[in-house]
């Protein structure tokens, strides 16, 4: 009597085991998750190839990166900026610049983020290594480093900083 009772009740439980499947509030979960940072990637993946001396980075395409890389380029931190189109997909290839061993790219850090927004005036933009380096602001008027953004009195977000 008592080991049917016993069976009965892991009947019963395994009756109600959860299935494999997805659940419609996980899938539909309150707030705008993001998984991932573009912009932190690129400068990720900038840092890593310097690292181990690679000539050039190729990385998934985005207007945003495209124009940060240009601002790279412009100011003498980067080779070449070229936009690719590998089996459909866009993707943007930097080249690297060094002196003669040393990188020109010495260091790249995120300042705003998904999480913590970083907002400053045309009068409180960082200034980088006392102006040796440059600080990437998006402002109204687009992307533009911190020097340009203070002579045309533009404030905007701190993207990142270079040095």
């Amino acid at each position: 009597m008592a080991l049917f009772v016993i069976l009965s009740c892991v009947v019963s439980v395994s009756a109600n085991w959860p299935t494999v499947g997805k659940s419609l509030v996980w899938l539909k979960r309150a707030g705008n998750f993001m998984l991932t940072d573009p912009i932190s990637d690129m400068l990720t993946r900038l840092r890593n190839a310097i690292v181990v001396g690679k000539r050039e980075v190729v990385l998934p395409y985005s207007a945003m990166k495209f124009s940060i890389a240009k601002i790279l380029e412009k100011e003498g931190y980067v080779a070449g900026v070229e936009k690719l189109v590998v089996a459909k997909r866009s993707m943007l290839r930097l080249g690297l610049q060094y002196d003669d061993t040393q990188p020109r790219l010495r260091e790249v850090k995120r300042i705003s983020k998904p999480g913590a927004r970083v907002y400053a005036k045309s009068t409180e933009l960082p200034r980088v290594l006392s102006d040796l380096g440059i600080a990437i602001i998006s402002t109204p008027n687009g992307l533009m480093t911190n020097k340009e953004a203070r002579a045309r009195h533009l404030g905007g977000e701190v993207i990142c900083e270079v040095s």
